[in-house]
């Protein structure tokens, strides 16, 4: 697509709080191995303008990792010139916890700058992790298609909202999130949750999936829980999750389109 015989440049950024990274990245590496033609720079912050401006497709796994303008305006650019961009649980997220002392309430300020626009929503809150089922909301678009509503057991994400989006998957859910400063009236309404939506930017293509939360023993250590004594794989054993997922991939992945000025591939296929 980009690269002579047809190489195509990946790059992962996999890293942050709270959840079990080195299991995400390697469940994603997998998927991306099932790809002959993609080699994949891996990353765990956004401090790798140079390789955006050369790769093809972006896939994220994060929680509470920032982007400083200048990095912002580097994944703005990759998206705008036609790269497309898989955008994965806390990707959204910024995060700020409990102070030391005071009440277990996390804040979620808006740090995001213009990634919040270009990923089209920012996370505020999610009730405690329960089952939940995930709704058909595109039942015809080939992401979801021939998918039946399914359970998740994983963190539900209540969200602030940027732009037009098209959503696919999506879940209901009206009440408090508590531990979240904004817990008792983000999910007041009655609005439907995006769990897997897409959107264009430019030449190129956002595909948001707030499934994925994962969790190893160690991973709270930071907020005074030294072992949780639990490994909690949230929805990486349900199959309908893994289905979309591999499907997600491949559409990152994608096929040749218009070309930019540069000669590199452009806008993603057509839904």
């Amino acid at each position: 697509m980009a690269g002579p015989a047809g190489r195509l440049d990946a790059v992962l950024v996999c890293g942050g709080r709270w959840h079990d990274f080195d299991y995400a990245r390697l469940r994603l590496l997998e998927l991306l191995g099932e790809h002959p033609r993609v080699r994949t720079t891996v990353f765990q912050d956004y401090d790798c303008a140079s390789e955006l401006d050369e790769a093809d497709l972006l896939i994220t796994y994060t929680c509470d990792v920032r982007p400083s303008p200048a990095e912002g305006t580097a994944l703005a650019r990759f998206v705008e010139r036609g790269g497309r961009w898989l955008a994965l649980h806390g990707t959204n997220a910024v995060i700020e916890p409990p102070a030391p002392g005071g009440p277990r309430v996390f804040s979620t300020p808006r740090l995001l700058g213009e990634v919040a626009a270009v990923l089209g929503s920012q996370f505020l809150a999610h009730p405690p992790i329960e089952p939940y089922e995930v709704r058909v909301t595109r039942p015809a678009h080939p992401l979801v298609a021939g998918i039946q509503p399914f359970t998740v057991t994983d963190e539900l994400y209540v969200c602030e909202l940027h732009g037009e989006s098209e959503v696919l998957l999506h879940a209901e859910y009206t009440g408090p999130c508590r531990g979240f400063a904004e817990g008792d009236t983000a999910a007041l309404d009655n609005a439907p949750r995006p769990v897997l939506y897409l959107r264009r930017h430019g030449l190129g293509e956002v595909c948001c999936f707030t499934l994925g939360h994962c969790r190893g023993r160690y991973d709270m250590q930071d907020l005074g829980v030294a072992d949780t004594g639990h490994v909690d794989r949230g929805p990486w054993g349900t199959p309908e999750f893994l289905t979309v997922l591999r499907r997600c991939v491949v559409r990152a992945v994608g096929e040749p389109g218009p070309t930019d000025a540069r000669g590199r591939a452009g806008a993603p296929a057509d839904h």
